[in-house]
């Protein structure tokens, strides 16, 4: 069953999240992560908006956990975490 990453962040700088953006991006294609949603429009109906969202795709939940936990994808949010405010989860689909 496919897992899907739900990632809200508001950027606090740019320039140090554009770094990890481009590590990132390199741990998504490691494990074969599909991006489904990369920023764009957003239309908040209910609760507390983030500046840009985030849902990536992978094969099942372990190599959605996997990827989280590789170095490449550390190494990002070492990057990444000090340069915004997020929510990161993991949720089995269908």
């Amino acid at each position: 069953m496919p897992a899907y990453a739900i990632v809200r962040v508001d950027v606090h700088d740019a320039e140090a999240y554009q770094r990890y953006a481009e590590i990132a991006g390199r741990a998504v294609a490691e494990f074969d992560g599909e991006f489904l949603v990369r920023g764009g429009e957003t239309v908040v109906k209910e609760g507390e908006a983030r500046s840009r969202n985030v849902v990536l795709k992978f094969k099942d939940m372990a190599t959605a956990e996997a990827f989280y936990a590789s170095a490449t994808y550390q190494e990002a949010l070492s990057h990444g975490l000090p340069a915004s405010t997020r929510e990161y989860i993991i949720v089995e689909g269908v």
